[in-house]
């Protein structure tokens, strides 16, 4: 069984200047109601790890717009312009990453690998004070793993040993995310008392540290 707490609680748990791993695609699979609560606890200095840093009202775009996020490592902006203003303004630190690095990097950390290499990035701003290898006359960005104290991820269904079910797109990120963190907590949808169907676990309970109903 795993420790099922509320989510208040769960908000609880994210102390200042924590590295959090967040789940979803903009409004996609997004642990909402956990970000609800690190707004409310105005909890300060983080780094996002992220898809997105969504719209200026919904889950990671509050964190933004609340200047709670020190720095934002994410494959896409342009659905905020405050993370573009404060990123002008000096105010905040953005490390733009190719989508398709950026969840490599991810799974590289979870399964213990020492980075990911990509001919993404080779000669453009992206490449700037990383290390390159050529392998058989191809140019490759050594891109090292990516990892966080938290995750925050979100279950369309999970039963009480950690297992989760995700309904289709919602898995995007939140899959590869309960990996590489040092904690992770599932936002469930719904909490079921019967064990989930081997056949429908997207993510198994050895992840999973804490449920948030």
């Amino acid at each position: 069984m795993k420790k099922i707490i509320s989510v208040s609680e769960a908000g609880k748990l994210i102390p200042n200047n924590a590295s959090v791993m967040i789940g979803g695609f903009l409004g996609c699979g997004s642990p909402d109601r956990i970000i609800d609560a690190i707004v409310n606890n105005k909890t300060s200095g983080l780094t996002i790890i992220a898809n997105d840093t969504s719209t200026p009202e919904k889950d990671r775009g509050r964190l933004i717009v609340n200047k709670q996020v020190a720095k934002a490592i994410v494959g896409h902006i342009g659905t905020n312009p405050e993370t573009g203003r404060q990123m002008n303004a000096g105010e905040l630190e953005v490390e733009l990453v190719p989508l398709g690095t950026l969840v490599e990097r991810i799974r590289s950390a979870g399964a213990g690998l020492g980075g990911v290499l990509t001919p993404t990035g080779v000669g453009t701003l992206v490449s700037e004070g990383k290390q390159t290898l050529e392998i058989d006359g191809k140019t490759y960005l050594l891109e090292k793993p990516l990892k966080a104290d938290f995750a925050l991820i979100y279950g369309s269904k999970v039963d009480k040993f950690g297992n989760i079910f995700i309904h289709g797109t919602a898995r995007n990120f939140n899959q590869v995310m309960a990996t590489a963190a040092n904690t992770v907590i599932v936002e469930a949808e719904e909490l079921v008392d019967t064990p989930l169907n081997p056949d429908e676990i997207t993510i198994p309970g050895i992840f999973v540290d804490y449920i948030a109903v």
